[in-house]
């Protein structure tokens, strides 16, 4: 892949010592150190095989804890960015499936392959969201959850009643 130096070195200026430090300053030492993980992660992923690629994301971000954001950020709904979630440690469905998003674009995903998808988590009653794979735009899709943390096709998601999904491009 012939972009795969350039986004190593862009990782390398946008990830100075300098955004380190200020992440270690905000959220803590051990902040900076799981932002180092994923951007490490990120970085050795690029030559990996897509289902590689799934599987890494999905595991990385998965050992995060769930926080309900009127809990961890004193408000009724926040989207966190990859950033504040890896370095608080947690936060809510939303949070993991916006990680995993920008993770796997930037492993070389393309956009139009994934989908954040808003479902109803059936068994707890409860709106929820995880990330949809799409392999083709007719395919069913693969589905990375914190709650199920196995990648499955969606038809063997019994659990969860699909309501609409979105990418940055609608």
């Amino acid at each position: 892949m012939l972009f795969t130096p350039v986004l190593v070195a862009q990782q390398s200026t946008v990830f100075t010592e300098q955004v380190y430090l200020r992440i270690s300053a905000t959220y803590g030492s051990e902040a900076s150190e799981n932002v180092a993980k994923w951007r490490q992660l990120v970085s050795e992923l690029q030559s990996e095989d897509l289902d590689e690629k799934l599987y890494q994301i999905n595991r990385f971000f998965n050992r995060f804890d769930f926080v309900d954001d009127l809990v961890h950020w004193q408000q009724k709904d926040y989207w966190a960015t990859p950033i504040e979630f890896i370095s608080t440690g947690a936060g809510d469905c939303e949070d993991y499936t916006i990680a995993k998003y920008f993770s796997l674009i930037e492993l070389g995903v393309p956009e139009q392959q994934l989908r954040l998808m808003y479902v109803t988590a059936l068994e707890l009653r409860q709106p929820h969201m995880v990330l949809a794979y799409y392999e083709t735009p007719t395919s069913i899709p693969l589905v990375l959850d914190n709650i199920n943390r196995r990648i499955l096709p969606a038809n063997k998601r019994r659990d969860l009643s699909p309501i609409y999904s979105f990418n940055g491009n609608g």
